[in-house]
């Protein structure tokens, strides 16, 4: 079994798409993952699962259809894929709450870059399935406006990165 990170977008954020962790986490288990847990109320749930990240994605899409008025997209990372993550922040010395990762189903290019607009004092560098932001004025205060491409995605500030992956290498661990 590997360890899987889910990371859904648009849960228990503006009064939308509401699902208490517990909720969440029964879901998880009942469509058969194991050694479930949540982490904060913005849609983080790590497990164990004989799937692979692909059908795990979809599985896990296919039950908060059942759960939740609107669409969720499914972002999962693996625990390498996190401390990797983690490990190429471009932004090692600005304040981890300043420093966001948008989390893309897809491959993206450095081309993707050019399109966000209403860039102001944000830094923007692309990784591998994610988009690294530094909000040197804060996220709350920030009127960046993502590309379409990112209009699935999700962002955790750096330190929400960083716990999960210290939390999916204890279910490791176990």
């Amino acid at each position: 079994m590997e360890i899987l990170v889910a990371l859904l977008r648009g849960i228990n954020v503006g009064g939308n798409n509401i699902l208490p962790m517990t909720e969440l986490k029964a879901l998880c288990e009942g469509i058969g993952f194991k050694n479930v847990q949540t982490y904060i109320q913005s849609g983080n749930v790590l497990f164990e699962s004989k799937v692979p990240e692909e059908k795990a994605a979809v599985k896990l899409q296919e039950a908060l259809k059942t759960k939740l008025p609107n669409p969720v997209s499914v972002m999962i990372r693996t625990i390498e894929e996190l401390e990797t993550i983690v490990a190429n922040n471009p932004f090692p010395s600005a304040n981890p709450s300043q420093v966001g990762v948008l989390f893309l189903e897809q491959i993206v290019d450095e081309s993707i870059v050019e399109e966000f607009s209403k860039k102001e004092t944000e830094e923007i560098i692309t990784g591998k399935r994610e988009i690294y932001i530094h909000y040197p004025n804060g996220m709350g205060r920030s009127k960046l406006k993502f590309p379409k491409i990112a209009k699935k995605g999700t962002v955790r500030n750096i330190n929400t990165v960083k716990k999960l992956a210290g939390l999916a290498k204890k279910i490791k661990s176990n």
